[in-house]
């Protein structure tokens, strides 16, 4: 999927792209994941279908590839410490962005259960780099002697992280911010890693 789409992006910009990408994101909290079609988005871009599909194939890709897009601002995070990466991580947002993106991954977290085109994109393109730069960020920390290599919870970062965040909001009725993330991250998740 990766190749094939590198291949169907490589005639938009950059500038272009991310305008798409923050249409779609928009349209998804109006609409949701369901009722989002390929004509709304063309509409709301001032694209043609055809384009739509040529480069993404799909609605589920468009949906996932503009989630990646959104997330990228803290790809590499490298501050030096492990505290000072996962702050970046969830200070790169600020609050009014996370309290849209928060309710906007609880309504595709349904949809993800019941399309498995959309879980598919969404492990190749959000989940799995995802994991991937958490074992990064782990493996510095590990490195810089600031967690022992064995710690179990280094398996569950990614969950705490998760859990933290979509807790929030329903067992507290209160958006995620950045004061509850970073406190969270300094109550539960650094000290399950001995850090």
């Amino acid at each position: 999927m990766t190749e094939a789409a590198t291949v169907r992006r490589s005639r938009i910009t950059p500038e272009r792209e991310a305008e798409l990408y923050t249409a779609v994101l928009d349209l998804l909290r109006e609409v949701g994941y369901d009722a989002l079609t390929m004509d709304a988005v063309a509409a709301r871009t001032k694209s043609s279908k055809a384009t739509l599909y040529r480069q993404w194939g799909g609605k589920a890709e468009l949906v996932a590839r503009a989630m990646g897009h959104q997330k990228r601002g803290h790809a590499d995070v490298d501050t030096g410490s492990l505290r000072g990466d996962f702050y970046a991580m969830v200070t790169h947002s600020d609050d009014c962005q996370m309290e849209q993106n928060s309710a906007l991954m609880r309504g595709l977290a349904m949809a993800i259960h019941g399309n498995p085109d959309l879980l598919r994109a969404f492990r190749e393109l959000i989940i799995e780099p995802e994991l991937a730069e958490m074992r990064r960020v782990l493996q510095r920390a590990v490195d810089r002697g600031e967690i022992r290599p064995d710690n179990p919870a280094m398996d569950y970062v990614v969950h705490m992280m998760i859990g933290g965040f979509a807790a929030r909001t329903m067992i507290d009725e209160l958006p995620p911010t950045q004061a509850y993330l970073t406190s969270y991250i300094d109550a539960v998740v650094l000290p399950a890693l001995g850090a």
